[in-house]
């Protein structure tokens, strides 16, 4: 099945999106640019059509102009590993600004060090009465973490980062504006508005189609964008008649567990999919043998074969990069993939004609784990957990094939809409 999708599409999503609120812009353009309207989840909502919702850092879309049935859903993440805003962040150290930040999810810290950073994320402002949410997307070098001296070091062999102590950033040198001041100033509003915010660093090197023969990608932020850049591609190529709803489904906070208004864990896609069945003037019966005859396709990044540490991985499983989509099993149901998601994921790769690979954590390692299990236990519906392979997972720059862009997003097309 053929999508839009590209290496250089992957990169420019990635660039437009250095924050979750970001991928939601940038997911909802696509969406409108195809007949998608939005809902407000505080209003009633109507039977049929395309639509789309948005709960802070978290989308929902789907289509049910033709499908009265049950639902095919790909699902991913939309946020990365990162550095994050403390609420109070201005300090100095002598002449130095600084301004105080914290890892957020599994971040690889030493790879934060010595980049020139940007901003972005959202702000609430308030007028006295009510509150307003603005995008912040800084994109210039206003910040940087400095990787300590290797003279400094007590045996020249680096240093262990202490994520309290080792990771504020400078800003600048002497007198100048605070960290909110710049940001009220990029938002055109008075700093005494901004009453809250959720505010995050970001690489500001571009995406780039790299190697001798341009068949990698190094970017930022590939886990989870990778699957929200595929997902997005396969479900626009899924639409159409089909005997199931096309849904796609975009959480954020999956890197620190989930356990949010806006994360897998929270009632956001449950009650998405009742309401859609409830807008057609089905019961909640009705609702029920949907969700039964339904499934899910967790979509985040996986562990492509290390060249320099083969022997972290499972022998048997080795993953190659460029050598299409990847199976996700754990018998510890850290991945949620059972024989009957296996079997749906695995003819959908058939289908779209790429090839499959299967994964498999080292027994001996702790195993990672997704949106998957969190869904399969909130909703029931049938999971498979599902990836492209990449390098360099949780590092501020990542690494992946070119070619498994358009294949993992052929097989997620393919899943949505089966033959």
């Amino acid at each position: 099945m053929n999508t839009a999708a590209t290496a250089d599409g992957l990169c420019s999503f990635v660039d437009a999106s250095p924050s979750p609120f970001h991928v939601c812009e940038s997911v909802a353009k696509v969406l409108a640019d195809n007949g998608f309207t939005p809902l407000d989840e505080t209003q009633p909502w109507s039977a049929g059509g395309r639509r789309y919702v948005i709960r802070g850092g978290s989308i929902i879309a789907w289509d049910d102009s033709n499908a009265s049935g049950a639902f095919r859903v790909v699902g991913g993440h939309t946020d990365s590993p990162n550095l994050r805003v403390k609420q109070h962040p201005n300090g100095r150290v002598g002449d130095l600004r600084m301004v105080a930040l914290e890892p957020y999810g599994g971040a690889w810290l030493n790879s934060w060090l010595d980049r020139d950073l940007g901003l972005s994320g959202r702000i609430a402002i308030s007028d006295g009465k009510s509150l307003q949410h603005k995008l912040i997307h800084i994109q210039a070098p206003i910040l940087r973490v400095p990787q300590l001296a290797i003279h400094l070091s007590e045996d020249r062999k680096g240093v262990s980062l202490d994520p309290q102590r080792h990771l504020n950033a400078i800003i600048g040198v002497g007198p100048g504006p605070t960290l909110f001041e710049l940001v009220a100033a990029s938002a055109e509003v008075d700093p005494r508005r901004i009453v809250g915010w959720e505010l995050m660093t970001h690489d500001l090197t571009p995406s780039r189609v790299v190697g001798i023969d341009s068949d990698l990608i190094s970017a930022p932020r590939l886990d989870n964008q990778g699957t929200c850049y595929a997902g997005l591609n396969a479900f626009i190529a899924a639409l159409g008649d089909q005997r199931y709803v096309p849904l796609l489904a975009l959480f954020d906070h999956e890197e620190v567990g989930s356990g949010s208004d806006r994360g897998a864990a929270s009632n956001f896609l449950s009650t998405v999919l009742e309401r859609i069945i409830l807008a057609r003037g089905g019961s909640r019966d009705d609702y029920l043998q949907a969700m039964a005859g339904s499934a899910c396709a967790s979509g985040d990044m996986a562990h492509a074969t290390h060249p320099n540490y083969p022997d972290r991985h499972e022998p048997a499983h080795q993953i190659a990069v460029n050598g299409g989509p990847v199976l996700k099993v754990n018998q510890n149901l850290r991945y949620a993939s059972d024989a009957d998601g296996e079997g749906l994921f695995a003819l959908a790769a058939e289908q779209a004609g790429v090839p499959l690979q299967r994964y498999v954590h080292r027994a001996d390692l702790p195993c990672g784990s997704t949106i998957g299990p969190i869904t399969a236990t909130r909703t029931g519906l049938t999971t498979v957990d599902v990836g492209a392979p990449q390098l360099a997972m949780h590092s501020a720059r990542e690494m992946m094939g070119a070619d498994d862009v358009g294949m993992y997003a052929a097989a997620l097309a393919a899943f949505l809409r089966p033959q």
